[in-house]
């Protein structure tokens, strides 16, 4: 698993010391070897029987159980072959009892079907039914067993549905319609129908498909639209980014004096009030909390916390001044960096690709695995002297059988669906194989994807003179070495990803079985586990992010990275706290900002209200149906492109981190740094070489 000539695995192995300076290191290592690779043959091994689970899993499964509706007895379309009454469609007594986890692993809603002609278009409820007129004991019976007495029917009989709601048809199942109104009608603005204009009357249903066709080609062009509002928001990062920063910080101070003064006004406000020189202490605990308002002490309490406030990030901006500056130079550098390597703009596209790739196998192979359960008949008998009660049967033979003649009151009914092979029993194994390694190729996805840009972005940084000796094709030539050399280590890095979050998917399962249950002790410990087991994923994608970056540059395994790069950050932190705050608010105010410009856009381009485009403005029923659509749209593409400016921060600042350790500015041990960062940190090379 390790390579012989590399540390041990383990956070803590190291004390922790500064790197020493290797008169070799120019850059990401091109001369490496192979890492890891006894994970990556563990995972070449679990990806060929991620293949073999999927085939057995497609000869074995039946999709139609999808695709088409079956009944309690799971038969498809048992009602059509009756020769004379048809009723394509599935009706569920209590479809709440589908919205399970045991649906997804069998397939089978818990709760009576039965097939009807029509869904139910109307609320109502069996005791208003019994009550009600003989036209409602006629509709609630159409919804019931067969040959139902509905005068001496009683609720716990389980032979009607407690309650009908409005439904519609889809996939030929009765589903609630809900949001719904009119007896299951789509409704907008309240309106089933709408007149086109020329006196012809269309569904509402019809409305916004129609608003799609009239308006994608103006959504596209919506979209292209965000995508170069990211691109130019990225580039001017290197001019704006300061100021942004500050203002940032300025609006910050005046907003809390502000509160600071409001809270003063209030509290002289109250002076001389009946009432106001109440304490907090005397007045209790009250469910009302305007009551508290209205005393002079909370007003006092509120200026004061405040006041501490603004004197913290005072104090704050005075003794981290400089490390402000030199986050708001790293940011900068970014915006450089990603002009120099534009491709990496769009490598998300691949990683994007790879990742539907990794959902649909996950997705067709648990359908298959889901609904390869046979369907399993037991026989059923009255009384209780039947020898062979409750055994397997097979009802095409159940008549003729031995069991038939001793037990004749006996019946070969459908149970459940399952099997009795070893297939069939070691099917939770498959589903449960399936969902792992769903995340397992799910995380090694993602974490090709960052090593391959910060390969990238560190050649751009240990490029002495920008851009001359940045290397050709750099996205490629990371990608290359990743797959070649580190396939291993993105397996073991994702591997344990991968383990804290099937944990994670456990818990909450547990946790909706427990919903029902009285335990409070067992509630408050699985809460405790969840918390800590949400940390426990955030800290090891934090970790796995810097273990890959060291992997791209010093080509050395995984758990030599990881630690390497902890305590190099450790060694750093209030420069890691800084940055990820001032990133984190910057790439906010961009995500924000892009999807408010083209959000705003599209509003007065859809509602026709830019007069010189007003004739190009397609002609729709509700405009708000293309620009929700484009906001969406905007969203993601500029989460696409600041995911990739987030990484090409992260990878600089720990080339900075390690370019401070291991230079000192002579002419032997030059910078490899910027000369803003030079100018910031008071340093020099010897040489008068500038890397701008």
């Amino acid at each position: 698993l390790f390579d012989s000539n590399k540390p041990a695995c383990g956070f803590f192995a190291s004390s922790g010391e500064s790197r020493k300076f290797d008169p070799n290191f120019k850059g990401p290592i091109y001369n490496r070897s192979c890492t890891d690779i006894l994970c990556c043959i563990v995972f070449i091994f679990a990806l060929l029987g991620y293949f073999a689970v999927g085939i057995l899993a497609w000869s074995q499964g039946d999709p139609r159980k999808v695709i088409y509706p079956t009944d309690s007895r799971g038969q498809f379309f048992p009602c059509t072959r009756t020769p004379h009454v048809k009723k394509p469609l599935l009706f569920y007594f209590n479809i709440l009892k589908c919205a399970s986890p045991l649906v997804l692993l069998e397939f089978q809603c818990p709760t009576t079907q039965l097939c009807v002609d029509s869904c139910p278009d109307r609320h109502l409820t069996l005791v208003k039914a019994k009550l009600g007129s003989k036209e409602d004991h006629e509709y609630y019976k159409r919804y019931c067993k067969e040959g139902v007495d509905f005068s001496q029917l009683l609720l716990r009989d389980g032979l009607c549905p407690a309650m009908l709601m409005p439904s519609k048809a889809f996939t030929r199942r009765c589903l609630p319609a809900l949001g719904t109104m009119k007896g299951g009608v789509v409704v907008v603005g309240n309106e089933t129908t709408f007149d086109d204009g020329q006196g012809v009357s269309i569904n509402a249903s019809d409305v916004i498909f129609e608003d799609y066709t009239q308006s994608w080609h103006w959504i596209l062009l919506g979209l292209v639209i965000a995508m170069v509002v990211s691109l130019i928001f990225i580039v001017l990062l290197r001019f704006l980014a300061g100021v942004m920063v500050w203002v940032m910080i300025v609006l910050v101070i005046l907003v809390i004096g502000y509160g600071i003064f409001h809270c003063y006004m209030e509290f002289a406000s109250l002076k001389g009030q009946p009432g106001s020189d109440v304490t907090i202490r005397d007045l209790g605990l009250q469910t009302d909390f305007s009551i508290y308002l209205q005393i002079r002490q909370t007003w006092l309490a509120f200026m004061i916390i405040l006041a501490i406030v603004e004197f913290i990030i005072i104090l704050l901006l005075i003794f981290l001044r400089k490390r402000i500056l030199i986050a708001i130079a790293l940011i900068k550098e970014a915006s450089r960096a990603v002009g120099h390597v534009m491709s990496s703009l769009f490598y998300p596209l691949l990683t994007f690709a790879l990742l539907s790739v990794v959902i649909a196998y996950w997705a067709i192979t648990a359908v298959f695995l889901s609904t390869s359960n046979e369907q399993v008949y037991k026989v059923f008998n009255k009384t209780d002297d039947c020898p062979f009660a409750l055994e397997t049967c097979d009802p095409k033979t159940f008549n003729s059988s031995n069991i038939s003649a001793q037990c004749p009151d006996a019946e070969c009914l459908f149970s459940f669906y399952g099997g009795e092979t070893v297939y069939h029993k070691y099917l939770i194994l498959f589903q449960f194989y399936n969902v792992f390694l769903f995340f397992w190729c799910a995380n090694f996805v993602t974490a090709l994807g960052q090593v391959t840009l910060s390969g990238a972005f560190a050649s751009y940084y240990w490029a002495f003179k920008k851009p001359d000796d940045i290397p050709a094709y750099p996205i490629f030539s990371s990608l290359g070495r990743a797959l070649r050399y580190h396939t291993g280590s993105l397996a073991f890095g994702s591997l344990i990803l991968s383990l804290v979050q099937v944990i994670r998917v456990l818990l909450e399962y547990l946790d909706h079985k427990l919903k029902g249950a009285q335990n409070k002790a067992a509630k408050f410990f699985l809460k405790c586990m969840k918390c800590c087991f949400w940390c426990l994923e955030k800290c090891i994608k934090f970790l796995n992010r810097n273990a890959y970056i060291m992997i791209a540059i010093y080509g050395k395994n995984f758990c030599s990275s990881a630690r390497d790069a902890f305590f190099l950050l450790m060694r750093n932190i209030i420069r890691v706290a800084v940055l990820d705050k001032v990133t984190d608010f910057l790439l906010f105010l961009g995500k924000l900002l892009i999807v408010g410009i083209v959000g705003i856009f599209s509003f007065f381009f859809f509602s026709g209200r830019i007069k010189a485009v007003e004739e190009a403005a397609p002609s729709l029923n509700y405009y708000w149906v293309p620009i929700l659509t484009v906001v969406v749209g905007s969203y993601l593409i500029a989460h696409g492109f600041f995911s990739v400016y987030a990484m090409c921060v992260d990878t600089l600042f720990l080339c900075f981190l390690d370019d401070l350790e291991r230079n000192d500015g002579s002419s032997e041990r030059p910078y490899f740094m910027s000369q803003s960062l030079l100018s910031l940190l008071k340093k020099s090379n010897e040489e008068a070489k500038s890397v701008d």
